[in-house]
């Protein structure tokens, strides 16, 4: 657990999921917490069978609540909330620091929620599920929605995570919430095999004006890397210009360009050309030229000559080395440097089944459900004294502490 300042910290309960904080110190506002980053962990097996048979109905009953009070919009704006995503996880029962508390948990909402119930449903998975979420989201057609508008959302939303921001994550997991009004949300995640982790994704339709400059509602990762080439951050803005002017260029000459970077190794010519007398200034490691290009796919946006980075990356084949060779260019050619920090910010741990803090409690979990159920048919039958009793005690949880000084808050 990272700690704040002063030796206090907050806590995430696995049976309440509510946010433990100290009595006020100087420098801090009581306020929810809305973004935040915890420890992933690739932990082997799969969720125990008496677990997942108590997620379901209890993640039904909870989304179901929420829709019931606040709409559909509401529930994905909180699935969006990675924070939020990893609390609900908490709350049924899984991992606090596992990988398995987005695909398990994903793959509960998705067996659960349907549009009689919820007026959502869930598409996608993990491996070759989430491949199939385009074609999924197609059939969708079927209940009178734009089943191929979603499918081009989906298909993006998945590709700047994989090319436009390289973190090192491979993405191998795709869900796409979506309710009958077309609204949307995408929670997917990628995988480290390196550092054995797992970092999180969160996308909404609500203020995503384009796809392209920091598009997502928030991430959650094992840890926070020096170095990621992200293409969407606005420091990128004119590296992303540039590499759309590059593009427009004849394949040929942008092959030369990459070769005469690669030609000098990693060492770069501007030193010799600003010093006789300097020594050659070597390019870091993550600055390497990529071996393998695409072509067709470069020659393809050449022919479609784009007039957008959005336009670029829809490019079939445009991928990881195409972004990142162009953007090398330029930087090193033209001067256009895109941004190599990381856009994850602040981590925190959290924590389920493998008894930490402590064994889930199935007598109380079957109870919780069976109450859950039972407000909501009252509530149904015009009898919500059990919702108002919840609303009540959701009154007595205590908020959480959030730092007012921008550096602090920034440590993790």
């Amino acid at each position: 657990m990272n700690c704040l300042p002063g030796g206090t910290h907050p806590i995430v309960s696995a049976s309440c999921c509510t946010y433990l904080a100290p009595e006020p110190v100087y420098g801090w506002r009581i306020e929810l917490r809305r973004a935040g980053v915890a420890d992933l962990k690739l932990h082997p097996g799969k969720a125990p069978y008496w677990l997942v048979k108590r997620m379901m109905p209890m993640a039904s009953a909870i989304c179901e609540f929420i829709v019931d009070e606040h709409g559909t919009t509401e529930l994905l704006r909180r699935l969006s909330d990675p924070v939020y995503f990893q609390a609900l996880s908490n709350v049924l029962g899984y991992d606090w620091d596992s990988s398995g508390s987005t695909t398990v948990t994903c793959g509960v909402l998705k067996s659960v929620l349907t549009f009689d119930k919820h007026h959502m449903v869930a598409v996608g998975g993990k491996g070759i599920a989430s491949l199939q979420t385009p074609e999924k989201l197609r059939a969708l057609e079927d209940f009178g929605m734009d089943g191929m508008k979603l499918a081009d959302i989906s298909r993006m939303t998945a590709k700047v995570d994989n090319a436009a921001v390289q973190d090192g994550y491979q993405l191998y997991q795709h869900v796409f919430f979506v309710d009958e009004d077309e609204n949307w949300a995408v929670v997917q995640q990628g995988l480290n095999s390196k550092t054995r982790d797992a970092r999180r994704y969160h996308w909404i339709y609500d203020g995503l004006t384009d796809f392209i400059e920091e598009p997502h509602s928030g991430m959650i990762s094992g840890q926070v890397r020096k170095v990621v080439l992200d293409m969407t951050s606005r420091q990128s803005d004119e590296c992303r210009k540039t590499s759309v002017d590059a593009v427009k260029e004849d394949p040929v000459r942008v092959k030369r360009w990459l070769e005469d970077l690669r030609a000098y190794g990693e060492s770069s010519l501007m030193p010799w050309l600003e010093d006789d007398n300097a020594s050659p200034q070597y390019l870091p490691s993550y600055k390497v030229i990529p071996r393998r290009m695409d072509w067709d796919a470069v020659r393809r946006a050449y022919e479609i000559q784009p007039s957008n980075y959005e336009q670029l990356i829809r490019v079939k084949g445009i991928g990881p080395a195409a972004v990142r060779g162009l953007a090398l260019v330029s930087e090193m050619i033209f001067g256009s440097a895109p941004s190599w920090s990381d856009p994850v910010r602040m981590t925190f741990a959290f924590g389920g089944k493998d008894g930490v803090p402590f064994p889930v409690p199935r007598k109380d979990y079957d109870q919780a459900i069976s109450f859950m159920e039972q407000a909501i048919n009252e509530a149904k039958m015009g009898r919500p004294e059990k919702v108002v009793a919840l609303k009540r005690l959701a009154s007595f949880a205590p908020p959480v502490l959030r730092n007012t000084d921008p550096v602090q808050e920034s440590v993790a």
